[in-house]
């Protein structure tokens, strides 16, 4: 063993265990005792060139033989083992000599085809501290292209789940000083009990830490392959002292919003308060990996349809209570656009086409805008609501897009889809905007934390908020807007948008929802969840009621 640590069977500080992989008559102890020349002979290594799937014989020695030789501590032997022996081998010499783990017990569990799952239970040892570090993960046995020799198929996974290309498994001191966030009440964050959070106080550690006072600790993580990325911490040996982080969270809100991403399988929130802009939740299910909230950039649906009702009033082209066609479709440059199950609204007005989410009266009326028309969603996304501007939130988030669009793809964007990419964030943002009259950046720690620079945008002209919220209000409560049913149980001054979005590929739309209640804006997404009302609208129902 490299570092000095012992090398042996299950007495010994490395060590190999068999579990229920299905070895038949296969001797664990082979290659485990001596000097490892057993680990590199396999049921490949006849004189012919193999060819076709591997057997099942094959993936119990070779998983067999390379989880030993990793046991062992013999890199070079494992990584042989592999077909990426020149990526395999410093990452698993590595395993010892800057992860620093002095103890580790591999138990393989049964195969599954060619994929061999196996838990590891290792010490992690640093300048006089040790603490326990377990995980499972798992290994696929392939055919080797030029040899036919069955090899690990080489990921960095193999080593850690959490791994990726480029990444490396790391102890030491802690690349940046440790924080305490707290909430806006003071309340302690932490990803043990706001699991969604956990990207979002990495982030806030290494960006803030130093400045708040805090000071490194020991721990083992994963190190980012991106210069710009966030470590990973995996496990803390010692703690370091740390800062206190004030953020705009709120620890209510953002318990509600756990629970309802919580109830789909993708799903994800994000909540603002329309008075200041302030971040009172982020949430995502899955909780860990990419997020959604603020990083999402796909097609919004009809939510979109707040900032095309705004654009349509400012260009003179209705307002919320003048007539307005919802024919069941409509021709743009030759593309027929239709509603939902092609119904239409005799005697429709803007507001009641809103509220049943009429995609035609959105695409219509726009016609007569002629030149313009290409150009006029962007400049209202930008220029009034903040989409597409460098938003300086305190972490970092994609902002949205509505780009410049021509022919057909201009309609779509005028219903949320063609270009047009937001995630729950942005959205959540487009609702405080309209319920505010002006937009105000959001951000989820203080300016003052570090004179950034905010975005800004020019309010919105007298009369067009109280259009927008009388139409978001119309349809998060009359019978006929899509959004009352999910509204149903949320109190005070509420409003609300539903939006499905087609994506490419999938049989079922996304579910968008966006709504207020009272001084709170919240916007969902459930990827793959149908209609608006049916699956986000529940998310940020739930959000709202935990707001004042």
């Amino acid at each position: 063993m490299r570092s000095g640590a012992k090398v042996g069977i299950v007495g010994g500080v490395f060590a190999l265990v068999l579990g229920g992989v299905g070895y038949g008559a296969y001797n664990i102890l082979d290659g485990l005792g001596g000097g490892g020349g057993d680990a590199t002979s396999t049921a490949a290594d006849a004189s012919e060139v193999r060819t076709g799937p591997v057997t099942g014989e094959e993936i119990a020695e070779t998983s067999k033989k390379f989880l030993a030789a990793w046991a062992k501590g013999d890199a070079a032997t494992a990584a042989a083992l592999t077909n990426n022996k020149g990526d395999a081998e410093p990452a698993l010499a590595g395993f010892s000599e800057t992860a620093h783990v002095t103890e580790a017990v591999i138990t393989p569990g049964r195969a599954t085809g060619s994929t061999v799952p196996y838990t590891v239970k290792a010490t992690v040892s640093y300048e006089g501290t040790s603490k326990p570090l377990s995980y499972a993960s798992q290994l696929t046995v392939v055919r080797g292209l030029t040899t036919g020799r069955a090899l690990v198929d080489w990921e960095p996974s193999v080593i850690h789940p959490e791994l990726d290309k480029g990444e490396s498994l790391e102890t030491g001191e802690s690349s940046t000083a440790s924080i305490e966030a707290v909430d806006r009440n003071g309340q302690v964050l932490t990803a043990e009990k706001y699991p969604s959070l956990g990207g979002v106080l990495d982030e806030l550690r290494k960006k803030y830490g130093e400045k708040a006072g805090g000071t490194t600790g020991i721990e083992t993580r994963i190190n980012s392959a991106n210069a710009d990325g966030v470590d990973q911490t995996l496990l803390t040996l010692v703690k370091g002292k740390p800062g206190r982080v004030q953020t705009t969270l709120d620890a209510k809100i953002q318990a509600a919003a756990e629970r309802g991403v919580k109830k789909y399988a993708k799903a994800s929130v994000a909540a603002v308060e329309p008075s200041t802009g302030a971040i009172r939740a982020l949430a995502n299910n899955p909780s860990t990996g990419f997020e959604p909230a603020r990083s999402g950039a796909v097609a919004p649906g009809s939510t979109m349809k707040i900032i095309t009702a705004a654009m349509i009033i400012q260009n003179g082209l209705g307002n919320a209570n003048s007539p307005a066609e919802c024919p069941p479709d409509v021709q743009w440059e030759g593309v027929t656009f239709h509603n939902l199950d092609k119904f239409s609204i005799p005697n429709a007005t803007l507001k009641r086409a809103f509220a049943r989410s009429c995609n035609t009266t959105f695409i219509k009326p726009v016609a007569p805008l002629k030149d313009k028309r290409d150009t006029a969603l962007k400049t209202e996304a930008e220029r009034y609501f903040g989409i597409g501007l460098n938003w300086q939130t305190g972490i970092v988030t994609v902002d949205g897009k509505v780009p410049e669009s021509s022919g057909a793809e201009t309609a779509a964007s005028y219903i949320g889809q063609g270009k047009v990419q937001m995630n729950p964030l942005n959205m959540a943002s487009v609702t405080a905007t309209a319920v505010n009259g002006r937009f105000l950046q959001p951000f989820i720690v203080p300016r003052s934390l570090d004179n950034r620079t905010f975005a800004t945008a020019t309010p919105l002209p007298p009369g067009v908020s109280a259009q927008l919220k009388e139409m978001l209000r119309y349809t998060a409560t009359s019978p006929e807007g899509t959004a009352t049913q999910a509204m149903a149980n949320v109190g005070g001054d509420k409003g609300a948008k539903t939006g499905s979005a087609e994506v490419d590929g999938n049989a079922t739309s996304d579910s968008w929802f966006t709504g207020f209640s009272n001084d709170l804006a919240a916007a969902a997404l459930v990827q793959s969840g149908g209609h608006g009302g049916d699956a986000a609208g529940p998310v940020v129902a739930e959000v709202l009621r935990a707001g004042p």
